[in-house]
């Protein structure tokens, strides 16, 4: 038997070596009809740090047999490894760095609003060192671990995404009084001046040049006496009196969509007025066992918010909204309320109204608005909904045009409750009156649709009886 054996070797690499041991084709002296061929390789796989396994391969021809012996395996068990992760930081032996955690899905980047703690401060674990502010809510950066602020890595102001550093904590250093960065500079930068004083007290000074007289211009000729002023440009105020301030995310992102919903929406405002005379005597008549029983107060907002779902199972046109060249009808009703902060406009939505009760939404919009006042809203509350109402008789207000929220079709202005006389059973008496608005969509909602859609929210307010009896 003549048989050829190549090996290779190759070692010292970081790269995977192969190890192969081949026999090659033999053929025996003698004429026998059967052609033996086999081929026997093994291969050894080394990684960094452990060892693969040995893989036996065997290949025949057809028509031969060819007893191969039983080869041996070695298996070695790999090396674990483990990796700890820290959220939002990345750690460099004694000092952490503290980073931009994700923002949202929708959201690539925020403006770093500002800063809740200074170099030299000490921050426990989870304690807010920053907010971030977005188009839609303000996020807190919490630190990750308990410690010292070392060092501020970005300004107030900046527009950072996530992953970015923006300040490092030290987990030893001790608490010290922060000091300004200008000051810091100022005492480099003192010993400069002292410098340059020397040196010009060594220089001999030059005596300066005498000045040129300018020729003086000639006297402007004298004005005829009935001869007309001619028009001056007017005073406009000093800059001084001016201040110039960014606009806030959230600022720039309300003036965007609502300059976009009256480029896009063909925008109409139907009227009308109710009595608040029933469901205002519902609420004083029964206000003090709901608080007792469901632990939160019975407001009208509430009372509005089942009209509304009443009113869109009437008229579900008001539900829908234009997708391209088709309209969506939406078979569930979530109802938007508007909320007014010091930093702008914001629209949390109530899921499924049509499934709650008066209890229910009166927890939901309570939650929200503490939410909303506490900067702390989703951006997953803020999605979607179907319908807005807008309660701007809070405010004082007595009639508006409200802009549609987009992509809804419709939006519900409620404004302030005044006294005014009306003819009740041909008597003119006081009455507790609030004019409501509707602005819709007239490219899907007619009105037709729009004004029975406001129609039945005044009949449920002023009688709500009628959501008891379904009519």
């Amino acid at each position: 038997m003549l048989g050829v054996i190549r090996r290779r070797v190759a070692s010292s690499s970081p790269y995977p070596m192969l190890l192969s041991q081949s026999a090659r084709k033999f053929r025996s002296g003698s004429s026998a009809a059967a052609r033996d061929s086999s081929i026997v390789e093994k291969e050894v796989s080394f990684h960094s740090g452990h060892y693969g396994n040995v893989r036996n391969f065997s290949h025949m021809t057809p028509g031969c047999w060819v007893n191969v012996k039983p080869m041996r395996e070695v298996f070695c068990q790999e090396a674990t490894m483990q990796t700890w992760r820290r959220p939002f930081s990345s750690d460099s032996g004694d000092n952490v760095d503290v980073v931009v955690p994700p923002l949202a899905e929708s959201i690539a980047d925020g403006t770093l609003a500002k800063f809740l703690k200074r170099p030299g401060d000490r921050v426990a674990v989870d304690e807010p060192i920053a907010q971030i502010e977005t188009d839609k809510v303000t996020i807190d950066v919490s630190s990750p671990e308990s410690g010292v602020i070392v060092k501020l890595l970005a300004n107030e102001g900046d527009t950072v995404e996530p992953g970015n550093k923006i300040a490092i904590i030290s987990r030893s250093a001790d608490a010290t009084t922060h000091v300004a960065p200008s000051e810091t500079t100022s005492e480099k930068a003192a010993p400069q001046p002292t410098q340059k004083t020397s040196e010009e007290k060594k220089a001999p000074k030059a005596e300066p040049a005498p000045a040129k007289e300018k020729p003086k211009a000639p006297p402007a000729p004298a004005r005829p006496a009935g001869a007309q002023s001619s028009p001056t440009e007017p005073q406009l105020p000093p800059k001084e009196r001016e201040r110039r301030v960014p606009m806030t995310r959230l600022r720039k992102r309300v003036a965007t969509r609502l300059k976009d919903s009256q480029n896009t929406f063909a925008m109409l405002t139907t009227f009308n007025e109710v009595d608040m005379t029933n469901l205002m005597k519902l609420r004083a008549d029964y206000k003090d066992a709901f608080v007792e029983k469901h632990g939160v107060k019975l407001g009208l907002m509430s009372g509005f918010v089942k009209a509304a779902v009443n009113a869109l199972q009437h008229q579900p046109i008001v539900n829908a909204v234009i997708d391209g060249d088709d309209i969506i009808y939406r078979d569930y009703i979530d109802i938007s309320i508007a909320v007014g902060t010091p930093k702008g406009l914001v629209v949390p939505v109530i899921r499924n109204c049509d499934t709650m009760n008066f209890a229910d939404i009166e927890k939901q919009i309570n939650a929200f608005a503490k939410k909303a006042n506490d900067g702390t809203l989703s951006i997953d509350e803020m999605a979607g909904g179907t319908l807005t109402i807008s309660n701007g008789g809070v405010y004082g207000s007595l009639l508006s045009t409200p802009i549609i929220n987009p992509p809804q079709s419709a939006i519900l202005g409620m404004h302030s409750i005044v006294s005014r006389p009306m003819v009740v059973g041909g008597n003119v008496v006081p009455r507790p009156m609030m004019y409501i608005a509707l602005t819709y969509d007239h490219r899907i909602i007619d009105g037709r649709e729009a004004v029975f859609f406001l129609r039945r929210i005044k009949d449920i307010v002023e009688d709500p009886r009628r959501l008891l009896l379904d009519i």
